[in-house]
């Protein structure tokens, strides 16, 4: 009788079974999905504190420009380049997760690494460009502003004087002189790095146009006179007047001069563009042969001797009546008015120790 033999177990029959080997591809998934599950614990902590902590202590400042049109990612690589963000693929990241991509304002930013991601981010949605402020004092002109600018180291006074007398500029601005002279209006100015000469003096103008064009045409046809003579007359005032409640009396004179087809012997315009108007001027200044100097030609010089304010040109429209001729400077900012020339001469012998009469 032959010994049967049991058979063996076959799969997916009962019976006891041996344990699963753990496999390298399983360690990989395994440790794939460790990796996954710590890198999403560590991106938002890392992203967190990417938005709350500076990249450095604020001692680090950088002038930063960006062009128009240009990506973010390109932005974001030249902030961490400089030191201002610790990260670049974070910047980007923060950018689109606001949906602002498209809004960063170009221009020029002051930024330093004291600053959180979202300041610098805030300031370039806002086009918060930093900016050097340029005030145009009254009556300066633009021999003195070039000078200005320069000292400021803002723009080379040549480049300045080129701008400001550059036909084309000039067509383009809709100026019948020379040069801008005259419609530089005294005010505070923003200069971005970005600007050059041709767009400050824009500016101006464009204030010039903004403060006084409402009444100056017709004012000046008031009057019998051109805007442009207008202007000329003012910036003559703005140089003589110290006290500004004088400038009235002095474009009184002036008319009354120009009425009676007298010389305007206007000391300031014996010296425009050689040297400034200090208060006094010499026998040499006033024999100086130049198209401006109103001892030696009749009527209006040429054109504006500097920028007047808006008190000025109000006071070449509107002068007070009197029968003044002459003014002499009383070394006190104020001046004495007088309607003969002996009136005047006795002034100036009393003021200013001189028989010299205007």
């Amino acid at each position: 009788m032959e010994e049967s033999i049991p058979p063996k177990d076959t799969p997916g029959e009962t019976g006891d079974q041996p344990p699963r080997r753990f496999v390298l591809k399983d360690r990989r998934i395994l440790a794939a999905s460790a990796l996954a599950l710590l890198l999403l614990l560590v991106l938002p902590a890392r992203y967190l504190f990417f938005l709350a902590l500076p990249a450095g202590d604020g001692k680090t400042v950088r002038i930063v420009d960006f062009a128009k049109g240009e990506s973010v990612a390109r932005i974001a690589a030249d902030l961490e380049r400089d030191g201002i963000v610790s990260s670049a693929r974070l910047f980007v990241i923060h950018t689109r997760l606001r949906g602002v991509s498209g809004k960063l304002q170009a221009g020029e930013y002051q930024f330093s690494n004291g600053m959180r991601p979202g300041e610098i981010l805030r300031m370039m949605l806002n086009g918060e460009v930093t900016v050097r402020r340029f005030a145009v004092p009254e009556g300066y002109s633009i021999h003195q502003l070039a000078e200005l600018l320069e000292s400021q180291k803002l723009f080379s006074k040549e480049g300045f004087l080129k701008a400001a007398t550059d036909p084309a500029l000039l067509t383009e601005l809709g100026i019948e002189g020379k040069s801008v002279e005259g419609y530089l209006f005294p005010s505070t100015y923003d200069v971005t790095r970005t600007m050059d000469e041709a767009a400050l003096i824009r500016a101006m103008t464009a204030q010039f146009h903004k403060v006084c064009d409402g009444q100056l045409a017709d004012a000046a046809r008031r009057i019998g006179m051109t805007p442009f003579q207008v202007v000329t007359l003012a910036s003559l005032i703005e140089k003589e007047a110290v006290v500004a409640t004088e400038r009235p009396l002095i474009s009184s004179v002036f008319h009354n001069r120009l009425a009676k087809g007298m010389r305007l012997q206007s000391d300031p315009t014996a010296v425009y563009g050689v040297r400034a108007f200090a208060g006094a001027v010499t026998k040499q200044d006033i024999e100086r042969q130049t198209p401006f100097n109103t001892y030696l030609i009749a009527g209006l010089p040429p054109g504006p001797i500097g920028n007047p304010s808006k008190g000025a040109i109000e006071a070449a429209l509107n002068p007070v009546r009197t029968r003044y001729l002459y003014f002499v400077s009383k070394k006190d900012g104020t001046h004495h008015f007088s309607t003969s020339l002996d009136e005047h001469n006795a002034a100036v012998a009393t003021y200013l120790k001189t028989n010299r009469g205007n």
